[in-house]
């Protein structure tokens, strides 16, 4: 009986003497190392969410703008009017594409041979840059996802063994092998690693999901480049047959 109790009283003080495990005191009383490794994840993750909110409006206004374009350039406005309407102002998305090719199509109407020969390769390659251009646009920032979705886990986990072993430096100087002195440092050290997986997780999902809406808006746009592409083709033939 005394020596259940006097079990009970070890356990009670103890667990008297255990730290508050809050994020906060994780975080506080941790090696200066490891809270460097917390604070450049926890920007990591403030800058991957900025631009998972920045291209999530993005590609939104990129797909409007597309249905608007192509509701335009299909409503049986003639090209002319409808190049006059954009030519004065920046564009992007298919409104560049269709900019960029009649303009070169112009230049050559306007010339002085009014030389057609090669007009059609000249334009596939204009709609070929801008469509080089536009996707660029879209991807950018997309690695700065990709590289803290990949190097997060590795960031945080780099922080968990520094942790770590400063944890057991710190036992063994106290030569305190008991669960109270052991828990606390470890909590610190494996805090670290949740830290890397909160950064890490979110940047590859946004990764992914921002590669296929991309892939699927340059689909779009090399679709209206070959049926623009076409459209022209016809009229070249007719200009060269006249």
């Amino acid at each position: 009986m005394n020596s259940a109790l006097a079990a009970a009283d070890i356990t009670q003080t103890a667990l008297s003497g255990t730290p508050d495990v809050t994020l906060w005191n994780l975080f506080w009383q941790a090696h200066v190392v490891v809270k460097l490794v917390m604070l450049g994840l926890v920007a990591a993750s403030v800058w991957c969410w900025a631009i998972i909110f920045d291209k999530t409006i993005l590609y939104g206004r990129s797909r409007r703008a597309m249905n608007r374009f192509e509701q335009a350039f299909w409503s049986g406005q003639s090209l002319e009017e409808l190049y006059r309407s954009l030519a004065t102002r920046p564009n992007q998305n298919m409104a560049a594409l269709f900019v960029a090719a009649m303009r070169e199509w112009k230049r050559s109407l306007e010339s002085q041979g009014r030389s057609f020969m090669g007009l059609q390769a000249r334009i596939e390659k204009v709609m070929d840059v801008t469509i080089q251009r536009e996707v660029e646009r879209l991807e950018s920032k997309l690695l700065v996802l990709a590289t803290v979705g990949s190097s997060g886990p590795f960031i945080g986990l780099f922080g968990t063994v520094w942790g770590i072993m400063t944890a057991f430096q710190s036992i063994a100087a106290s030569k305190n092998t008991s669960l109270a002195a052991v828990a606390p440092g470890i909590s610190e050290a494996l805090f670290a690693t949740a830290m890397g997986l909160v950064a890490a997780i979110p940047a590859v999902i946004a990764y992914n999901k921002f590669n296929a809406e991309v892939a699927k808006q340059q689909a779009r746009l090399e679709g209206f480049a070959d049926e623009f592409s076409a459209i022209l083709s016809r009229q070249i033939d007719e200009r060269l047959a006249a």
